[in-house]
């Protein structure tokens, strides 16, 4: 995308020295035409960029096939957060240390989109292990593990934590 800016700066610069070069002057009125057009691609340009973000989910993630998995924490748990480790039929899909401010958005209600893929239809395991602290201080550690039946459709998991482990609800 930078490289499509660089080549609309250039071709601005060009006409701009070229309409110089020739004597002529470049009214304000010229330039407010030129600054209107680059808008106007500047804003096709993110419109596109979008659509193809849409396509390329649509892509990667067909719905058949899909599974995506959201984290939140249980409400007025105030414990700390600290790390997250999700496995997928014993293979890593998702690890996470979490900042202050994601920590916080997350006990103000928030919900976390850890992971999307692609799995086939039938059983599997969910690992999920968390750690964190009390809001006494003292260190929490969860392995749970869930089993999901996946069907045709996409598929959602998600996960509740709290201090005394995690909820789990697929849909």
């Amino acid at each position: 995308m930078n490289n499509i800016w660089g080549v609309i700066w250039l071709g601005i610069l060009i006409c701009t020295l070229s309409c110089t070069a020739y004597g002529q002057e470049v009214s304000r009125e010229q330039i407010k035409g030129l600054d209107e057009q680059v808008q106007e691609i500047k804003s096709d340009v993110l419109s596109i960029a979008a659509e193809l973000n849409l396509l390329e989910e649509k892509l990667l993630y067909p719905s058949h096939t899909q599974i995506s998995m959201f984290l939140a924490l249980a409400k007025g748990d105030l414990f700390r957060l600290d790390s997250i480790e999700i496995r997928l039929d014993e293979q890593v899909v998702a690890q996470h240390l979490y900042t202050f401010k994601e920590l916080e958005a997350l006990q103000m209600g928030g919900v976390q989109r850890i992971y999307t893929g692609n799995i086939k239809t039938g059983e599997h395991e969910v690992l999920v292990s968390f750690s964190g602290k009390s809001t006494g201080g003292n260190e929490l550690e969860y392995l749970e593990s869930y089993k999901i039946e996946k069907d045709i459709g996409p598929t959602i998991v998600e996960m509740i934590l709290a201090h005394q482990g995690i909820t789990f609800n697929n849909r």
